[in-house]
């Protein structure tokens, strides 16, 4: 694996990107290479790309890369370990990174840690139990005071202060949900999958992929009293057999777009911003396979594309061209990847999108074309074991 031969000193000299790795009997022509690679990773281009993965096999936490966003190179920065760290989330000034430890049992956390952006590495600074099982998204609010998180298989998401140091305090909140769908198998009883704020920090929305709800709830800025209170309304409803999963709200912050694991539909909404009220406005699909695996949802920085991964058949990115006009969706591609692209993340600068392709272990490095929206594939995959997770930070 990649991220062991760069931990060697012997080899770290003569592989000088993650993309290409080289063992200790390359040629002139294969080190001739590598200083290319090298000479291609600018520090004045260049983000921290940080990545949670699942931990039962070879992979041990979060990995830290250095990512070129012009280049597309990348190379391995650092490691902290952390069982099964599958969501990150950064705080807005990005001296704080959060994971979630997605476990079954009383192990299930949320994890603190502070980032030393000189040298590219993470220091653990806590580590709090958010008593509800499987936790799998983590959100920080943009005062950076509070972390939510969206406990699966516990049906519930918790609430935790966030201290001076950046460290977390016990849970403040544990909100349960009740209920169940039409699927008997997969919504036999509430899974939370995805707690995120509005654009202007006034609402949090919690999509129930057992129940086919987004919740919502009031964020209570004073002191005093629990931080989310039940919203008017307490949740808007999809259709039966969706399985809400993730939600992205577009940069203009008038529309909001809702994957759906289940029915494999992008279902994209109005959003007013005064009352944090979403109105169903179309639905497409970004699944046509009925694999029941949809999993992730992004919007380029421009706003002018939608992109949706798909997983379990026909694995890949479903494109959708955006209008700016009223926020519906017009397919414009599909772009195959690798087996079960789980989280994808697009850079800011628009030129990349990565994905997480956990059971082919690689991160793939995906050029796009900012007036189709379509995607090439570079082949400068950065290879590491069962990656889920892919979050970017300003490198100074």
């Amino acid at each position: 694996m990649c991220k062991y031969i760069l931990l060697s000193t012997a080899v770290a000299f003569s592989l000088l990107s993650c993309n290409n790795k080289k063992s200790a009997s390359d040629n002139s022509t294969e080190n001739q290479a590598n200083i290319i690679n090298m000479e291609s990773i600018s520090d004045e281009t260049s983000m921290y790309l940080l990545v949670g993965t699942y931990t039962a096999g070879e992979s041990e936490g979060i990995y830290v890369y250095q990512f070129d966003t012009v280049s597309g190179y990348s190379q391995y920065k650092s490691m902290v370990k952390v069982a099964n760290p599958s969501y990150l989330t950064v705080s807005k000034d990005e001296k704080f990174i959060y994971a979630v430890t997605e476990t079954g049992d009383n192990t299930a956390a949320a994890n603190a840690y502070s980032f030393d952006k000189n040298k590219g590495e993470l220091k653990h600074l806590n580590t709090e139990q958010t008593k509800g099982a499987d936790p799998c998204y983590i959100s920080v609010d943009a005062t950076g005071k509070h972390v939510v998180t969206a406990n699966y298989s516990g049906g519930s998401l918790s609430v935790f202060g966030v201290k001076e140091d950046g460290s977390l305090n016990a849970a403040s909140q544990v909100i349960s949900f009740s209920g169940k769908g039409a699927d008997p198998e997969r919504q036999a009883k509430p899974h939370i999958h995805c707690v995120m704020f509005s654009p202007d920090g006034k609402y949090l929305f919690a999509d129930d992929l057992g129940t086919d709800k987004i919740h919502k709830f009031d964020v209570n800025t004073n002191a005093t009293g629990d931080y989310l209170k039940q919203g008017t309304p307490p949740s808007f409803k999809v259709a039966d057999e969706s399985g809400p999963r993730h939600l992205a709200f577009h940069p203009n912050g008038k529309y909001a777009y809702l994957i759906n694991e289940l029915s494999g539909a992008v279902i994209a909404f109005s959003y007013d911003g005064t009352k944090g009220n979403l109105t169903e406005i179309q639905s497409v699909q970004a699944d046509t396979l009925n694999a029941k695996g949809s999993a992730d949802i992004h919007i380029s920085p421009d706003g002018k594309f939608l992109y949706a991964s798909n997983r379990l058949k026909g694995d890949g990115l479903a494109i959708f061209s955006i209008n700016q006009a009223d926020g519906k969706l017009t397919k414009a591609g599909y772009q195959e990847t690798g087996v079960h692209p789980r989280n994808f993340a697009i850079t800011p600068n628009g030129k990349y999108l990565l994905v997480a392709s956990r059971d082919s272990d690689i991160i793939q490095i995906f050029l796009r074309n900012g007036n189709t929206g379509l995607l090439e594939d570079t082949f400068k995959d950065i290879k590491l074991d069962m990656p889920v997770c892919l979050k970017f930070v300003s490198f100074k």
